[in-house]
């Protein structure tokens, strides 16, 4: 792998010396927020990745606070402010830059992208489009909102999705995480109950040509030297498909960390990876999921602004196959974020 794609540096948990203007050490880490939970259709996946990244941070010492992102968040954060937070929200508020704004109008520094890019990323359709127009391959696919169906007739619509893309397709909601919504469709009579299903979870179907190959999650991070790719981690789900069960239900999914690619798969699957990071604005921790196709081509698929952190979840286990604790690694972020201020 080449030096832009590798991770050349060690997280220490060791205290800094004072800041030069007499300040607060950005090692000394006084009272951390962690948001966990949410009302997204994610919010037990959340909650599971709120837990994980609280118990890596008090192992290094660190004073963690988990709250909901409910009525009584922005009383608590007046009445007794965070040096920084933590977003462990999956889906909604907790991806779409909301929740970021207000941690801004309140003042806390937080881990993760800014609101502007989360608008961005967490839009599939537009997402792709950005890194398209950097040279990132990706599946062809169109994007319709459920009324173009309803105002045009589902089935003359339907049929000219086949007719451009083929087979198979894969559909999933434009917006969202964890597979919810998403389904492979090998044969044009499946097409309809696949857009009903996206259409339970989201408003905009993104439908897209299905890439068979080798799939990759690729985690980034950026402790101030620059984004860096961690190991990529291949996903092979035990009924082929990788989709909510697959996702967190332990034994159902095995795992590949690092993956099991070439080395000239690894570092274009890294370089991708961190271009789109670049590419859609996205500052300190990313991950993108890739297809990697039977000659070795990389297609970028989507993109997560606030990674799961649960046990099954990618980026712990590219931290681990990495080398790299949890808890250095979160906490390295979020010095990050108080020197960001």
């Amino acid at each position: 792998m080449s030096e832009s794609t590798m991770i050349p540096y060690a997280v220490s948990t060791r205290p800094r010396p004072a800041a030069p203007d007499g300040g607060r050490s950005t090692s000394d880490l006084g009272h951390v927020l962690i948001l966990a939970g949410g009302l997204s259709y994610e919010r037990e996946v959340s909650i599971r990745s709120g837990r994980r990244v609280a118990e890596a941070l008090r192992a290094t010492g660190v004073d963690v606070e988990t709250r909901d992102t409910d009525a009584a968040l922005v009383p608590a954060v007046l009445a007794d402010p965070p040096d920084a937070a933590f977003v462990t929200l999956h889906g909604g508020a907790g991806e779409d830059g909301a929740i970021r704004t207000v941690l801004e109008l309140l003042g806390v520094p937080y881990v993760g992208a800014t609101p502007d890019a989360c608008h961005i990323a967490f839009d599939k359709p537009t997402a792709k489009a950005v890194v398209a127009s950097w040279g990132l391959n990706t599946p062809a696919s169109v994007a319709l909102p459920k009324e173009t169906f309803h105002d045009l007739g589902a089935s003359a619509v339907l049929g000219r999705i086949v007719d451009r893309l083929g087979l198979p397709l894969f559909v999933k909601p434009s917006r969202g995480g964890s597979a919810l919504g998403a389904s492979i469709v090998r044969g044009s009579e499946e097409l309809p109950a696949a857009m009903v299903g996206c259409f339970a979870y989201g408003d905009t179907a993104l439908i897209e040509k299905y890439v068979q190959g080798v799939e990759v999650a690729v985690s980034v991070v950026d402790l101030g030297d620059g984004p860096v790719a961690l190991p990529p981690v291949e996903i092979v789900p035990d009924r082929g498909v990788y989709d909510y069960a697959a996702r967190y239900t332990a034994g159902h999914t095995e795992f590949f960390a690092p993956a099991r690619l070439t080395e000239e798969e690894t570092e274009a699957c890294a370089a991708m990876a961190v271009t789109a990071h670049t590419a859609l604005g996205l500052r300190d921790i990313s991950r993108t999921d890739l297809i990697v196709d039977t000659t070795g081509r990389p297609y970028f698929l989507e993109v997560n602004v606030a990674p799961g952190m649960t046990e099954t979840s990618l980026l712990p286990m590219a931290a681990e196959a990495a080398g790299r604790d949890l808890g250095a690694l979160c906490r390295g972020l979020l010095e990050i974020a108080v020197r960001r201020g």
